[in-house]
């Protein structure tokens, strides 16, 4: 069965511009809202990935980052908030008595202006709902909204808990929460995440046993995509590891995707901005290519190997393509100094400098 639906997958895939016909043969429906607000940068993207600033006190030591990394080329920021906000619609899912205020995200969203750097909040989507034996928020608070409801105590056999995208008050909560985000930080853009899931379908799933992970998958994108872009007009980003089929690209697991999720790029729009993220040194990173040829922006997504980080620098901007965007350095822990993470010191500046031939 799962052959046949990708086997039309496919072949619906190289009718180009044709609409995919609706499954009761009425008109298909209209091509997606293009978002009316995008990330306004000069050049290449010269972006950082920081978490662990989720107060008040904890912005303002960062603003007093931003000249040095306004001065190694950084123009886009994107900041994991997650649940690191003084939420309104829900107060009880905010993380601890000390968050982020709406007050102290127009302040840095002012700050990150004036340096020249576009802010981009990532709300973390689907999966990373706990972190080892900690359950964030939203199922702490709400166990039934959990995809594996009552299973795996104490976090125990599982990578991350992940949320039932088939209940209702999901999107209604979820949503309430990323539009706060994105009005305190006067957000053009949000991230969602979306990468490492890997419950769907589980036998401790109700919602999604014997579904279609792809399918399921796409759901959640297209969901998010639907209000984020189709409703506040703002540009969406993701994690890039789950519609890569780890049978045809040899990343393993975690990089791509085994299990069976990957299909679902050909379900889902193609203005998102897909974060390619590859993190040790390759002799090539094909995904990029991959992303492009199917109409994406790229994004690619280094971390603290210096060397892997050139690399996929030097692969993906000598491809010339116009809709590589540059280049993102994440950090994946607390830094003294976010200016002088390894990477972005020794290879920030390879990102301003398009190749000869370039259509930039």
């Amino acid at each position: 069965m799962r052959l046949t639906r990708l086997t039309t997958l496919l072949a619906v895939s190289c009718l180009l511009a044709l609409p995919l016909p609706s499954r009761a043969g009425t008109p298909a429906p209209p091509a997606p809202a293009a978002a009316t607000r995008t990330v306004k940068v000069e050049g290449p993207w010269v972006a950082i990935h920081l978490i662990h600033h989720e107060t008040d006190a904890d912005l303002l030591a960062l603003e007093q980052e931003l000249p040095a990394l306004a001065a190694r080329g950084v123009n886009v920021l994107v900041l994991e908030v997650n649940y690191g906000f003084a939420f309104r619609s829900h107060p009880e899912l905010r993380a601890s008595e000390a968050p982020i205020t709406r007050e102290g995200a127009r302040r840095f969203a002012r700050a990150c202006r004036r340096h020249g750097i576009a802010l981009v909040p990532q709300f973390q989507a689907f999966g990373h709902q706990s972190w080892e034996k900690k359950t964030f928020p939203l199922l702490a608070k709400y166990p039934e909204l959990d995809l594996t409801p009552g299973a795996f105590p104490g976090n125990e056999g599982i990578y991350c808990r992940e949320w039932d995208p088939f209940n209702p008050r999901v999107n209604r909560i979820v949503f309430a929460l990323i539009d706060e985000i994105i009005d305190a930080f006067d957000a053009d853009a949000v991230h969602v995440g979306m990468d490492e899931v890997f419950l769907i379908g589980n036998a401790a799933s109700p919602s999604t046993k014997g579904k279609d992970p792809a399918e399921v998958f796409a759901k959640v994108v297209n969901d998010l995509h639907g209000h984020i872009v189709g409703k506040r007009g703002r540009t969406m980003l993701m994690w890039g590891d789950r519609l890569i089929d780890a049978g045809r690209y040899d990343y393993g697991e975690w990089e791509a995707s085994k299990n069976y999720t990957w299909p679902a790029v050909y379900l889902i729009p193609k203005d998102i901005v897909i974060c390619d993220w590859h993190y040790e040194k390759r002799d090539s990173y094909p995904s990029v290519q991959m992303f492009l040829d199917k109409g994406f922006r790229v994004l690619p997504a280094s971390w603290k190997d210096v060397e892997a980080s050139r690399a996929l620098i030097g692969e993906s901007l000598g491809l010339k393509a116009p809709r590589m965007l540059g280049h993102m350095f994440t950090t994946w822990s607390e830094q003294g100094k976010a200016s002088e993470w390894p990477p972005l010191v020794a290879n920030g500046g390879l990102v301003g400098k398009v190749p000869e031939g370039s259509p930039r």
